[in-house]
């Protein structure tokens, strides 16, 4: 597909949380490591970058073949959500940059909404517990919309769709951020220019309108300069 321009003045903005927004991938990193030592394997690299990003029924099949479980796909996620969920009581912290987009964003009076694939449950203890939320004018988000409330969680544009119709703006001419390739092309599937800030340092997302390496950097902050 070819690579869109962002808007000149965009009318919003949409982030992926897991991995992008806030780094709850260190819990869920833990998570999978127990989930696998509970079966006497070993959680390694490769594993995660298969998983990263993945809607549950995705995750599910992929987790069914790594842990040779035909057929026990959505009980390991299952039993891998209240493994998350335990671990992310612990406070997540924000990825590099966050803090000063979203800071930049508000003084600009661009709107803000967030589309994560996980479900509602873990995102909603995971911002609460980031600070992200805390400022004076309350939450900086308009909406926030978790995977399962979509038919159709990323790669689908569901969720996507879904942010952009709270945010009461046209997805082309809003901008998402992304980390993973499910997002980027959830993204690009609803009409969004979408920037991939990979979470693994040299990571890939050929399909993504642009690259930066952290939410603050100066590719992505000139974007907002007009607005």
């Amino acid at each position: 597909m070819p690579r869109r321009l962002p808007p000149a003045m965009p009318a919003a903005v949409v982030f992926d949380n897991d991995g992008l927004l806030l780094d709850t991938e260190e819990a869920w990193t833990r998570a999978e490591e127990a989930l696998f030592a509970r079966r006497g394997r070993t959680f390694t690299m490769a594993d995660k970058l298969a998983l990263i990003g993945s809607a549950r029924g995705d995750a599910a099949a992929k987790l069914e073949v790594m842990l040779d479980a035909p057929g026990s796909g959505f009980a390991l996620m299952d039993e891998l959500h209240e493994l998350v969920m335990e671990e992310a009581r612990e406070p997540v912290n924000p990825r590099p940059g966050a803090v000063v987009l979203i800071a930049a964003l508000q003084a600009a009076g661009v709107p803000m909404a967030v589309a994560s694939n996980s479900p509602r449950d873990f995102l909603d203890l995971v911002l609460a517990g980031s600070g992200l939320l805390e400022g004076a004018g309350g939450s900086p988000f308009v909406a926030t919309v978790a995977g399962d409330e979509v038919a159709l969680p990323k790669p689908a544009p569901d969720i996507y769709l879904a942010a952009c119709a709270a945010l009461g703006a046209d997805p082309a001419a809003c901008v998402a951020f992304e980390d993973s390739a499910p997002g980027v092309a959830a993204a690009r599937a609803a009409g969004i220019h979408v920037t991939g800030v990979p979470y693994f340092a040299g990571g890939q997302l050929p399909e993504a309108d642009a690259i930066a390496s952290a939410l603050d950097h100066p590719s992505i902050m000139s974007m907002f300069a007009a607005v």
